[in-house]
């Protein structure tokens, strides 16, 4: 049976800071427009910022609809399964917002995540999220997988890369600046990463 629950803490903030992949869906207010689910990972990522926020770091990407939902409407759904262990699924229900990178909270988010480098290559914002429904249920029919390691390939593709280099391959990337309905995504040219070379 499904449970409601007032804040993140004890087993449950155990459960979804110990998964290595979870799920966030969005979509414009448009009821023709497209809806947004992605997979998110990349150890260190995702962090409680504390009983009712969370947040994880948007690296570079296809596109950038998450970011163009949240600008225009802050609604966002985040989900976790569990593939070990006993069965769960978490789901978070809130508003959230993109925090871009000459936001004067930058720095203070950032230390949410002491295993990311203070100046990752491909961060493109932090999404923050307050919650207001935070629900778990059976997760009955969810298989059993492992989880091997994460892949190297997206940090090794984006430390080709600095500030000016990143904002000229978003700019000629389709559905970067603006989402697949149109709506404004990620602002361009990027501003730079507080403390270069830190």
């Amino acid at each position: 049976m499904g449970k409601t629950h007032d804040r993140i803490d004890g087993r449950l903030r155990d459960f979804i800071e110990s998964q290595p992949v979870f799920f966030a869906a969005t979509a414009p207010l448009d009821g023709d427009g497209t809806v947004n689910l992605s997979p998110k990972g990349l150890t260190g990522s995702f962090a409680v910022v504390d009983e009712r926020t969370v947040a994880y770091l948007d690296f570079a990407g296809s596109t950038a609809e998450t970011v163009a939902h949240l600008r225009e409407n802050g609604r966002i759904t985040l989900m976790w399964c569990a593939f070990q262990g006993p069965p769960n699924i978490v789901r978070i229900h809130g508003r959230g917002e993109p925090v871009f990178r000459d936001d004067a909270r930058w720095d203070e988010l950032m230390a949410h995540f002491p295993a990311i480098d203070p100046t990752p290559h491909g961060l493109r914002a932090i999404i923050l999220v307050s919650a207001d429904l935070i629900r778990d249920s059976c997760g009955y029919g969810v298989p059993f997988m492992t989880y091997d390691e994460d892949r190297d390939l997206h940090r090794k593709r984006f430390a080709r890369e600095d500030d000016a280099s990143l904002s000229a391959y978003f700019a000629k990337k389709e559905h970067i600046s603006t989402s697949i309905d149109g709506l404004p995504g990620l602002p361009l040219p990027l501003p730079p990463l507080p403390h270069p070379g830190r």
